[in-house]
Formats: C-alpha cells, structure tokens, sequence
C-alpha cells in the first residue's frame, strides 16, 4: 500500500492502515501456519503486554516467534529502528512512526497487521487450537460482552484517571473523573465477590483487558493522584485480590516489566507527578514471585487493608 509522503507531521487518520487478517485455510490469503508469523512486541506498551499475555496463554511458543523491543522507542517519533524496515516494505516512504505491536509475515518481509484487538482475535481463533489447558479467551456468543470490558477498560478506567490526576485541570473536573472511575471501580468489585473472573468462572479476554488496565492503573496513572484518591481506588478488596492473583499467573505476571513501564512512562510524560505517587496499591514484582509455583486458584480477599501487599 503506497504512502503519500508528506512534510508536515501526518495524522493518524492519514497513515497507512495494517489490519491484514490471519484466516484458517490457503484462501484468505493469510493462513495460519507454524513459524510463518513474527509478533514484534515492546512488554511496556499496553497492547503489547495483552498480546504477550494471549501468546503465553495460547501456548505459541513454538508456532509463532516473539521479537522483543526495548520499552522506550529509540526514535524521537515515538517509533523504533528495528521495526522501520518492515514499514518501509509494507508502504513505501511510510510517514509515520514504526509503532509496536507488529504481526508481520516472514514469507513476505511484510507487515500483517498492527491492530491489536484483530491480532488478539486471530491468536485465539487460528492458533489457539483445542487442548485442554488453553482457555476458550472467546467462547460462542461472548464478543459482545468482551467487546463492552474493553470499552469500559478504556474510557471508563484509563480515560477517567487520566483526567482526574490531569495537571492544571479543574478540581471539580477532577474530581468529577474521580467519582466517575471510583463507581466503575466498585461495579467490577461487585462482580468479582461473586466470581473468579470478569465474565464468570472462566477466564476470557476480558481478564486480559481488566488485568492490564490494573496494572497501567497502579504503575502510571496512580502516579498524577493524590494519596486520598489513590487509597480510595485501593479499596476495593475483591478487585486487587483478582489483580494479585492473576499476577501470580505464570503467563501473566512473568511479561510484567515494571522497570520498563516506568521508564517509558517518564519518557514522554509531560503532567507532574502527586504527592501521593509512592503509594503503590500492589506489590506487583512480590506476587511474580510468590507466583512462580501458583495454579491460580481463587485466592480470598483482604478486605481490612486499604493498601494491598
């Protein structure tokens, strides 16, 4: 696909689109096939954690090889050299930046896609095969209860605390922001008193979705909110003992690069940081650890203490 080079900084809206998808036969031009897909993943992205999650969970380890990228883009676009190749082979003169995450086609030297929610879907359903130990992350008839955690995930829990810890916003805004993400907060707490997982008792993608929206939750957005507010979203016992527990999951907890996030984060962070930004709700890198041996079983909530360790 040809890119119209351009001399001022392209919208988003203008660049090239990549969300070629992987079918199950010969016919659809990509199929899936052992080692002929590449994933090109930076594990301090979001997205990118979502897949490594996916990929883990799936079991692909062999099917379809992982590149790693470092968490902060080596170029001042916010793109990495590494990945610049594949764009340049995929559309000609590319004008954006080489953004991960990547899915890209060995036979080709071409870029698949860099959609995630279409990567994720293709993952599940052209590779995750059928054995007892892979999860079902999209069972018959759930998309559309996935496809509502995700947008719940993104403008109800990410958009809301960024702008209740937005510098040089209103108070009433944020606090406005707050409350909005407190009550989203408290229907999920809601939810996992009475379950293991967001969507019942198995889990599904939309764990994946509220597990790393959690995590950007505790290790970014925590850091613009004071420490009234960051004790307020802590207490909710039920939701961080899902955090934790999941955590402790061996595909789950083993992708968290924490150093990574935090670097990335103080990369291209232009707010101020609160006062409050030390207190951390979970001790992410302990339960890694305490994980290592873990089945993920339910584990009980504790619900005496604010601040979860």
């Amino acid at each position: 696909m040809p890119a119209v080079p351009s001399s001022t900084v392209p919208s988003l809206s203008s660049l090239p689109s990549f969300r070629g998808r992987i079918g199950c036969d010969a016919s659809s031009g990509y199929y899936a096939v052992s080692r002929r897909y590449r994933l090109h993943l930076a594990l301090s992205c979001p997205n990118c954690l979502r897949i490594a999650i996916t990929h883990s969970l799936l079991g692909l380890d062999d099917i379809l090889p992982v590149a790693f990228l470092p968490a902060v883009p080596d170029r001042p676009d916010g793109g990495y050299s590494a990945l610049r190749p594949l764009y340049e082979a995929s559309s000609h003169r590319y004008p954006g930046p080489a953004a991960a995450p990547v899915l890209s086609d060995n036979w080709t030297g071409r870029i698949v896609s860099t959609h995630t929610p279409e990567i994720l879907r293709d993952l599940a359903r052209c590779f995750g095969g059928d054995g007892p130990d892979r999860p079902v992350l999209h069972p018959h008839g759930a998309d559309a209860e996935i496809e509502a955690v995700e947008r719940l995930c993104e403008h109800r829990i990410n958009e809301a605390a960024q702008h209740a810890g937005q510098c040089g916003a209103d108070a009433t805004a944020r606090q406005t922001a707050l409350s909005s993400l407190l009550r989203v907060l408290g229907s999920l707490e809601w939810r996992l008193a009475f379950q293991d997982f967001v969507l019942g008792d198995e889990m599904t993608a939309a764990d994946l979705h509220l597990w790393v929206t959690l995590v950007q939750l505790d290790t970014v957005h925590r850091q613009h909110l004071d420490a009234a507010a960051v004790h307020r979203i802590a207490d909710h016992p039920h939701l961080w003992a899902y955090a934790r527990r999941l955590a402790a999951h061996p595909a789950f907890g083993p992708h968290l690069d924490l150093d990574g996030i935090a670097r990335r984060h103080h990369a291209h962070c232009q707010g101020l940081e609160a006062a409050g930004a030390a207190v951390q709700i979970l001790d992410w890198s302990g339960h890694i650890a305490d994980g290592v041996a873990a089945d993920c079983r339910a584990e009980p909530a504790q619900s005496s203490a604010p601040i979860h360790r």
